[in-house]
């Protein structure tokens, strides 16, 4: 699961933000089941997560270094 690779968002916390909800995707590690998140590459850099089953919660964003060490951990199963 990649996004970006690039520098930090200054996105705003808040799913009704048009541009960034246009950005989301489905994640292809996502089940079928409820276990659903979405990812989105910022255009500055880093990446967005957030749960499909509740979009307007909001979602986390992540600058390209944060992103790669969660993604890092993740492939060690370090969570």
């Amino acid at each position: 699961m990649t996004c970006s690779s690039s520098t930090t968002t200054g996105y705003p916390m808040d799913s009704s933000f048009p541009r960034l909800n246009s950005l989301f995707r489905k994640s292809s590690y996502s089940s079928t089941a409820r276990e659903c998140v979405e990812v989105a590459a910022l255009p500055e850099g880093g990446c967005a997560v957030r749960d499909s089953e509740r979009p307007e919660a909001g979602h986390l964003a992540f600058d390209s270094a944060e992103w790669a060490a969660f993604l890092r951990g993740a492939r060690k199963y370090a969570f």
